[in-house]
């Protein structure tokens, strides 16, 4: 059993024996950690429900309270119960870790199967910032979730499908591109994915001004759909090039994917979705559309106001999702509750998490509530929209170029890499092309991540790649700094035997590390966990400022090892989490 849970136990028995059985314990951190290590407010709502003083009621606990070797109970006005762990009990919770391949961390008795839906990239379109903070946190949360013994499958979902494909083709058709497709005796020209970039937004300005043109696009998105040739070739090749591309970049992020699917491979399942709905009364018609209600109670209650048409308005409107369009079209909404029915069909999932904008909250609520309602998605089944703010510049607006445009993700990876090796360059490192993309990445993920996930947050980029403070560089270099200390100590490490404050504070930083973890999963935010990262690696760099590792009485020196050896492969595990690289120098 692990020292908190053993802090936790005596204090439960402390309640029970007093009498004091139905208030829910919690055992937390002393915020003041020169009176106490642990602390327990919970005497407090029990004084409450029993109609007790509080301070009383607290000795009385305490005085039940079963000793236990490595802990001092003791009661603080007005009536917090405090913990004071000792250096013998500290140092053995600290081995215990030291040789656990977890370090302490306890993996899930149940481990569930997790889809996990992030990236979102469209074919035929070019990734910017508004594809950046998806692959950053989904990819953190799928290895969080991993580390706690879940099955995780991650699928970018592709925006694949659609007038989108339809209008790139017709485009690229009418500038002689595609002429090898179409008669055997020419050649195509090669397809880049700048001339996809280009290509799009020069037939969706056409689709606009020219009916025949929006009508052939239509019908290319048709004949895609069908599986027409040469179109779904065509549609395959471009979506190739494309997801080369989107690989690259996400892959220099440290993001990747079990499955590159995407509304392609939901869409044979929208008909069987479509019906579920039918056939069970749930649809109905809607000025010529079809539709789903998913209001709840509270939802649509009619106001006195009406809108600039003269209807009704309504307080918190939940509007119907809507299945097919008045023409016939089908909708995201379907093609989403259409995916679930898919994830269902080829894994089971007990929980499937979509990582997308907060912007789409509306959104996911309709999908989520009409899976439900139509069985698609089983009652135990959660599903989770983890919503996520945007990113702003200085001036506190969407991040975007001087001259207005959105930034390009390749372009923000360009400069973050630009920027590592701007840094690296002042330590004397110059060149190392991989490791400024490390640094880099780890300065841009860290200062993402650090944030509340559903919060906005400012690009800063060099506060980001600072190696002072509290950014991602910082925890690589106090990895290098350790790297360097253990290949020059001449020594092995012995145990951890806890005697000075400076190492008090290093097992503590471990121990809340540790425990960021649940708190993160709980959350689907990898704030606490950054936070906690740096807070080791602070607390670390005054144990080396203060104390002279390598030039230690031996003795000394092997324990002082053992510390250090822990902290390393902590700050590892947690950079691992993150997604960040842990280089040997910087």
């Amino acid at each position: 059993m692990d020292l908190v849970s053993e802090i936790f136990d005596a204090i439960r028995l402390g309640f029970d024996k007093t009498g004091v059985k139905e208030t829910k314990v919690t055992v937390v951190y002393s915020a003041r950690p020169e009176l106490a290590d642990f602390q327990c407010n919970s005497v407090f709502q029990a004084a409450k429900e029993l109609g007790a003083k509080p301070l009383e009621l607290a000795e009385k606990i305490v005085q039940n309270i079963p000793a236990v070797d490595g802990f001092e109970f003791s009661v603080c006005p007005p009536a917090f119960i405090n913990v004071k762990v000792s250096d013998k009990r500290l140092s053995s919770e600290l081995n215990r870790r030291n040789s656990d391949i977890l370090l302490g961390l306890k993996q899930t008795q149940n481990p569930l199967t997790v889809v996990m839906d992030y990236g979102g990239a469209n074919v035929a379109k070019e990734l910017h910032i508004g594809h950046l903070r998806s692959p950053l946190i989904g990819e953190a949360l799928a290895r969080l979730y991993r580390l706690h013994g879940h099955k995780v499958i991650t699928d970018t979902h592709l925006g694949d499908y659609g007038l989108q494909m339809g209008l790139t083709v017709a485009q690229l058709e009418d500038e002689g591109y595609l002429n090898g497709y179409f008669d055997s005796s020419k050649q195509n020209l090669e397809i880049s994915l700048e001339d996809l970039n280009r290509a799009y937004p020069a037939a969706s300005k056409r689709k606009d001004v020219e009916p025949e043109f929006r009508k052939k696009a239509e019908d290319y998105t048709l004949f895609i759909q069908n599986k027409k040739e040469p179109y779904f070739t065509i549609y395959k090749d471009i979506r190739n090039i494309s997801i080369e591309k989107i690989k690259k970049n996400y892959g220099e992020l440290n993001c990747f994917f079990d499955l590159w699917y995407g509304e392609s491979t939901a869409a044979p399942y929208i008909p069987e979705t479509i019906n579920a709905f039918v056939s069970q009364g749930l649809a109905r018609e809607s000025d010529g559309a079809l539709v789903v209600d998913v209001a709840v109670d509270g939802e649509n209650i009619p106001t006195d106001k009406l809108d600039e048409n003269g209807k009704v308005l309504f307080k918190n409107p939940m509007p119907p999702m809507i299945l097919k369009k008045h023409n016939g079209a089908d909708m995201y909404a379907t093609s989403d509750v259409a995916c679930i029915m898919q994830r269902n069909r080829d894994f089971a999932p007990d929980k499937i998490i979509y990582i997308v904008d907060f912007r789409q909250n509306k959104h996911f609520t309709q999908v989520f509530r009409a899976s439900k309602l139509a069985g698609i998605s089983p009652e135990s089944q959660e599903l989770i929209h983890v919503g996520f703010g945007t990113i702003n510049g200085k001036d506190g607006k969407a991040f975007k170029t001087r001259e207005g445009t959105t930034i390009k993700l390749e372009d923000i990876i360009s400069m973050i890499k630009s920027k590592a090796a701007e840094k690296l360059s002042e330590n004397g490192i110059v060149g190392d092309d991989e490791l400024a993309r490390q640094i880099g990445v780890a300065a841009l993920k860290f200062g993402d991540l650090s944030n509340v996930v559903s919060k906005d947050y400012v690009f800063d980029l060099d506060r980001f790649a600072s190696f002072e403070g509290k950014t991602g560089p910082y925890i690589q270099y106090t990895c290098a700094r350790i790297n360097s200390l253990l290949e020059k100590a001449n020594e092995k490490p012995s145990e951890i035997d806890i005697t000075t404050s400076e190492e008090r504070g290093v097992a503590f930083a471990l121990l809340k590390l540790t425990d960021s973890y649940y708190l993160a999963q709980n959350q689907n935010s990898l704030h606490t966990v950054c936070a906690c990262l740096y807070d080791l690696a602070s607390a670390f760099s005054v144990l080396y400022n203060n104390i002279k590792i390598n030039s230690a009485e031996t003795t000394k020196k092997r324990k002082y090892l053992a510390i250090t050896q822990l902290v390393h492969k902590a700050l590892a595990q947690g950079l691992y989490v993150l997604g960040m690289d842990m280089p040997n120098k910087m």
